[in-house]
C-alpha cells in the first residue's frame, strides 16, 4: 500500500523532471516552479500538495499516467522504481501493472549525465553518516 509519503515524494520526482499533475479532465495542471528548499520540501511544493488533497482536485492525475492521486492513495497501488529509469512508477498490488512508466514520453529521461530527482536531504545528518563511515574506514 502507497502511504501519502511516498505519493507525495512520487510526485516530487515526477515535478523535478518537469511532469505536471492534470485537474479537472485537462482544464488545468499543477507544477510547482521549485519543489525543494533545503532539507524540505519547497513552501509552493507543500501549497500543490494540499491542493492534490483538496475534495476539488480528486480527479487530478501524473501527467503521462491514468491512475488519479485518489486511487494512488488507496491501498490497491505501491510505489516501485521504474526498470528503465529508476524513477519512482504506481504499480497494483494486485492485478495487471499500468501500462507505462511517465518516463516513457520523456525524450531526454533516464539521462545519467543529469544530477536525478531526489527526496529533501538532510544535510548534517547525511554528514555525520559520511564522517561515521570514515572514522570505521580509518581504523
Amino acid at each position: 500500500m502507497a502511504t501519502k509519503q511516498e505519493v507525495k515524494a512520487y510526485l516530487a520526482y515526477w515535478f523535478q523532471l518537469g511532469k505536471k499533475v492534470i485537474v479537472g479532465n485537462g482544464k488545468a495542471s499543477i507544477l510547482p516552479k521549485s519543489v525543494l528548499d533545503g532539507d524540505r520540501y519547497s513552501k509552493e511544493f507543500e501549497e500543490c500538495w494540499e491542493q492534490i488533497l483538496s475534495k476539488e482536485s480528486a480527479n487530478c492525475h501524473l501527467e503521462g499516467t491514468d491512475e488519479t492521486i485518489a486511487e494512488l492513495l488507496t491501498s490497491v497501488w505501491e510505489m516501485l522504481p521504474c526498470c528503465r529509469c529508476t524513477m519512482p512508477v504506481a504499480a497494483r498490488n494486485l492485478g495487471m501493472p499500468a501500462l507505462s512508466c511517465p518516463c516513457n514520453d520523456l525524450l531526454s529521461w533516464p539521462n545519467t549525465e543529469l544530477p536525478t530527482p531526489r527526496a529533501p536531504i538532510k544535510t548534517q545528518e547525511q554528514l555525520k553518516i559520511i564522517q561515521a563511515r570514515l572514522l570505521d574506514n580509518s581504523v
